[in-house]
């Protein structure tokens, strides 16, 4: 009876693998208010706290696409383009780029918005990936993705190019490392 029922999950979560799922389906949307336990003495936001929300922000995508629980893998980059004050609102969009086995690329663009305004800039960007595991804390694979539109299709092949650099990068530590300390 045991034996029968790991086969039937085993199953179901092998058709689970197959399914396709949307860029659209992994979408994410959070805001925060900047309060003054959130900024700097000159009254900007923390960029430790902005990175934290960028992490969750992340996750949450990545959660939904894989429908499993997720662990941040590496932060690839983080791009502070403007300031954001306290009184400001912060919107995190994220949503998954690319699948690969057991990892996914996650991007999220952070906006500022003037809530007396509405004037909303672009604050940051980043490049995150997440490993799916499974309850024994082991890599399991992840559904693959469909891209639709131009964006999403640009930002897939660009996930690709980010996996490449960072494996080389990785490569290139690993090979520094074998000749000696004074190579790194």
């Amino acid at each position: 009876m045991r034996q029968s029922h790991g086969f039937k999950q085993s199953c179901e979560q092998e058709d689970k693998m197959s399914e396709v799922k949307y860029v659209k389906d992994s979408q994410v949307e959070m805001t925060e208010l900047i309060l003054p336990s959130d900024a700097n003495p000159l009254g900007f936001l923390l960029g430790g706290r902005l990175m934290h929300w960028i992490d969750i922000c992340a996750a949450m995508a990545a959660m939904k696409h894989a429908g499993k629980v997720v662990v941040t893998a590496s932060v690839d980059e983080l791009n502070f383009l403007c300031p954001i004050k306290i009184g400001e609102v912060v919107i995190l969009k994220a949503s998954v780029n690319r699948v690969f086995r057991t990892s996914m690329e996650v991007g999220v663009k952070v906006f500022a918005m003037n809530p007396l305004t509405g004037e909303v800039r672009h604050a940051n960007s980043a490049y995150l990936t997440f490993v799916a595991i499974d309850e024994n804390g082991k890599p399991v694979p992840v559904p693959p993705i469909v891209p639709e539109t131009e964006d999403e299709k640009r930002r897939y092949e660009e996930a690709l190019f980010r996996r490449q650099q960072r494996l080389r990068h990785k490569e290139e530590l690993k090979n520094a490392r074998k000749q000696g300390p004074k190579n790194l």
